[in-house]
């Protein structure tokens, strides 16, 4: 594996990767809210050349949204996401000095889990799941001084969860969107998931495409090679919030599927992790050794601990 980025200095570079869909003209103040958060900790941010570039519903073809990944600023930072990431990984060489002539930070959640499962699974760490830059503004103060102290190499409190299944594990860790990263089971951009700690979340998915997402996970083996599971938000997923699906969906919640599909791994897991889509998206490095705990009181907490590297 390749050495992991250095921390951030005061002075350094931030380049925006626009790899998924277009920027919408309404979000440009988004975009800028986010930039200046950025230069408010002393990073001087690159202004994307084309903020609004669009091929269809992507933000620019493949080969442009490519070149936005071969950077030469010590941090990369995803404007938005939505789709398209994946496409990028049909021709990406992710070989270190394919990538960037130096270590390099990459940022963003959602659509970009592809590019940072990708990253895992070729060995180049320095990928961090963590707010876009057209939400990092909307971010509560906690949120933020995270994210900046992660990048610059500060110390990070554990993030609280809630108890589901007790117990204590400690792996590598692996943090994505669950429609994205179970898209990339099956390819050789799956990060090796024996002993890792994985912390899923998602936006829009009813309850049942939940079920089927995670039943297919449990039938690849993937859940079952885990040494501990966690869950963060799953936004806009109960029965009727927008889903077309037909019959009594309402009959079961997000949470019953979760804890459902999760309860006989014989492995830690925790709920309600402030991570994922909405404010509170609390950043985390992708492979950085963790330890999940959780309590083995009925309804009691837990939490995920960053050891040291």
């Amino acid at each position: 594996m390749t050495p992991w980025p250095r921390p951030l200095q005061h002075g350094d570079r931030v380049q925006l990767a626009a790899a998924s869909s277009a920027l919408a003209e309404a979000a440009t103040a988004r975009l800028e809210a986010g930039m200046a958060v950025l230069d408010s900790w002393g990073l001087q941010v690159e202004p994307h050349p084309e903020p609004l570039r669009q091929w269809g519903y992507l933000a620019g073809s493949d080969a442009q949204r490519q070149a936005d990944l071969h950077p030469q600023a010590p941090l990369v930072a995803c404007p938005r996401g939505g789709w398209g990431a994946a496409r990028l990984l049909e021709t990406q060489d992710p070989s270190p000095s394919a990538a960037s002539p130096s270590p390099h930070w990459l940022l963003g959640f959602s659509d970009v889990t592809s590019l940072l499962w990708a990253r895992q699974a070729a060995g180049i760490p320095g990928g961090i799941h963590g707010p876009m830059v057209t939400t990092l503004a909307a971010e509560p103060a906690w949120s933020q001084q995270r994210l900046r102290d992660l990048l610059f190499g500060q110390p990070l409190p554990p993030l609280p969860g809630s108890s589901w299944t007790p117990g204590v594990a400690e792996g590598p860790l692996l943090v994505g969107n669950l429609t994205v990263a179970t898209h990339l089971l099956g390819t050789p951009h799956l990060p090796d998931l024996q002993g890792a700690v994985l912390v899923l979340e998602d936006i829009g998915e009813a309850p049942y495409r939940l079920d089927r997402m995670l039943t297919h996970w449990r039938l690849s083996g993937a859940l079952q090679q885990l040494a501990g599971l966690a869950f963060g938000r799953f936004s806009d997923c109960e029965a009727g919030d927008g889903d077309a699906g037909d019959g009594d969906d309402s009959a079961v919640t997000v949470e019953q599927v979760l804890r459902e599909r999760s309860a006989d791994l014989g492995i830690p897991v925790l709920g309600e992790l402030a991570v994922g889509h909405g404010p509170g998206n609390g950043a985390l490095p992708m492979g950085r050794r963790v330890r999940l705990e959780a309590s083995g009181h009925p309804g009691g907490g837990g939490s995920l601990t960053l050891l040291e590297p």
